[in-house]
């Protein structure tokens, strides 16, 4: 990077971008850089910002599944984002995928970077530059792809290497270790990609784990909304303990690195339980990603694609587990820093 101290904006717009973007916003600091840093307060992102002790201005809501409130949503919290940038003339804007900042930068001039790890999500708003896992496709338009950086591994290999197992998880859960830990992570019913029939898997999944003895499941519901949904429905399964629905927010990789298997309709915690080596079954009914289709050709994820594999394959058993992973491979990480110093260089 050059001499020069020059400002990036930094936009946490989901709950996974807060742990993938934690190591990236301490090795910019250490770089010198000067950060802005929003979050929306949609999902858990608001209490990870706090357990990651990541300190940003919090700047507009999630509107729901409605796609006619979602594009109201995103003109709202672009119009928010605006008065922040313009005070602060960030010089360059990065996020995962966030549309309400791709928006806000493309209305202020200010170039923008967006990292991605799945295919096929649309953004109306182009950003200048792209980084993507080696797995994924470049981008179609020839503009586009000269602007396109890629990194080995995926997206979640980022900050895996830094994470640090705490056992007292399972104390504060009240889950015994001679049970089978598992952890279920619901379909994203409001995503704009959500197919029902993730969620005629997840009703299968949860019938399986209440029926089998010596099982027990922490359900991680995706907002307010779907956790009453869930307290209503499973009722019966939460009421006897057999189900856990946690009070607050939990450290998804250290749950996952202390579960016996993962089950999940969404990509992050699948992903995560496969760059910690934990088996993990996908209930993801969507199209299914480069990342997702390379992590099932080296065996690392299992795609349950009908109920009956809900029942075939998911396989309900403890898995030997070591005291502490044992990763030191920054390549992610470095080379996704590496794109981010190359995007503000051109500026």
């Amino acid at each position: 990077m050059s001499t020069e101290v020059k400002r990036i904006w930094i936009d946490l717009d989901n709950s996974p971008h807060v742990p993938f973007f934690r190591p990236i916003i301490e090795e910019l600091r250490a770089r010198g850089c000067s950060l802005m840093l929003t979050a929306r307060d949609a999902f858990q992102v608001s209490e990870l910002t706090k357990m990651h002790h990541i300190q940003c201005k919090p700047i507009g809501r999630h509107y729901g599944k409605n796609k006619a409130m979602k594009a109201l949503g995103l003109a709202i919290r672009a119009a928010q984002l605006l008065p922040l940038a313009l005070r602060d003339r960030p010089d360059l804007a990065v996020s995962h995928g966030s549309r309400a900042q791709l928006l806000a930068a493309k209305l202020l001039g200010i170039p923008s970077v967006l990292i991605a790890d799945y295919e096929h999500v649309t953004h109306v708003i182009r950003p200048d530059w792209v980084i993507l896992p080696e797995v994924v496709p470049t981008p179609d338009s020839s503009k586009l792809a000269a602007r396109t950086l890629k990194y080995p591994g995926i997206k979640e290999d980022v900050y895996v290497p830094n994470f640090q197992p705490d056992p007292s998880i399972l104390g504060e859960l009240g889950v015994d270790e001679r049970e089978v830990l598992v952890t279920v992570r619901p379909p994203a019913t409001e995503a704009h990609y959500h197919n029902p029939e993730s969620e005629r898997l997840f009703s299968a999944v949860m019938e399986l784990l209440g029926a089998t003895e010596g099982v027990r499941a922490v359900l991680l519901p995706r907002n307010d909304r779907q956790s009453d949904e869930m307290k209503r429905e499973w009722s019966e399964q939460l009421d006897s303990g057999k189900t856990i629905i946690p009070g607050r927010a939990v450290d998804g990789l250290n749950l996952v690195w202390h579960s016996d298997l993962v089950i999940s309709g969404g990509g992050t915690m699948n992903r995560e339980a496969a760059a910690l080596g934990v088996p993990v079954y996908s209930i993801f009914r969507g199209k299914i990603g480069a990342v997702d289709r390379y992590l099932e050709q080296s065996r690392r994820l299992i795609l349950v694609e009908k109920v009956e594999d809900v029942y075939r394959k998911i396989l309900l058993s403890k898995r030997k587990r070591s005291g502490t992973p044992e990763f030191t491979d920054r390549a992610a990480l470095d080379s996704v820093v590496k794109g981010i110093a190359t995007a503000l260089n051109d500026v």
